[in-house]
């Protein structure tokens, strides 16, 4: 069963803001060649503070394995402090 998260990557400085925009690039290169992922979009609107993230995975298994290698990659080190917002969703 697939399973969905979305929501917001939220940082409270400029400096968190560039941490975000100098990793993102490739910890979306490494997302979407994960097995398992149908759709990864991290996209900024009108606030640069704010990312809005959009998800999609093939399974349960298949995310938890893209949190466990995000968790564990430069991405995971450097934006651990960033408020995260989100919602998930199965089906």
């Amino acid at each position: 069963m697939a399973l969905s998260l979305t929501g917001r990557l939220i940082c409270t400085t400029e400096a968190q803001a560039e941490i975000v925009r100098g990793y993102l690039p490739e910890h979306i290169r490494l997302t979407r060649a994960e097995p398992g992922c149908e759709l990864f979009e991290v996209t900024q609107g009108d606030d640069p503070m704010v990312w809005d993230l959009n998800e999609r995975f093939a399974s349960r298994d298949d995310f938890e394995a893209h949190q466990a290698r995000t968790k564990a990659s430069a991405w995971g080190r450097a934006t651990q402090g960033i408020t995260r917002d989100f919602q998930i969703s199965e089906g």
